[in-house]
């Protein structure tokens, strides 16, 4: 039911993903909707930091090493626009102990880097949420 990548939640984004398990690299297509936008057929940037954040927490599970965000910084370097497909990819710059440093970028159809994000992810003790 996750809203991010959920294939149950029928409101949700759904995204799918592929793993460069070698390359600790993970990518989704995304093509933003109408609902989705905040001014006029500019997608709101909350929802461009939710799929980057989706992406770079989910690349840790597939990779076996379950963690949250704790920390998530997003920069947004030009609109991303309704409609138009939006690639993202993340991958892990550095990993130790239970801290794991994060960065993830969306770059639209013409290569255009849209927004980046970087976020400090902690492992979880006995690979649970509840601890």
């Amino acid at each position: 039911m996750c809203f991010g990548c959920g294939s149950r939640n029928a409101r949700g984004l759904q995204l799918t993903f592929e793993l460069d398990a070698s390359r600790r690299r993970m990518t989704t297509r995304w093509t933003p909707t109408k609902d989705l936008q905040g001014y006029a057929d500019i997608v709101h940037g909350g929802m461009t930091a939710l799929v980057l954040d989706e992406l770079m927490v989910n690349l840790l599970w597939k990779l076996a090493w379950p963690a949250v965000t704790g920390e998530l910084a997003v920069r947004f370097h030009r609109p991303a626009r309704v409609g138009h497909p939006l690639t993202c990819e993340a991958h892990v710059q550095e990993a130790a102990g239970r801290l794991i440093r994060m960065r993830a970028s969306a770059t639209d159809a013409a290569g255009t880097v849209v927004a980046t994000a970087t976020a400090r992810c902690v492992r979880l003790p006995h690979g649970r949420i509840d601890g």
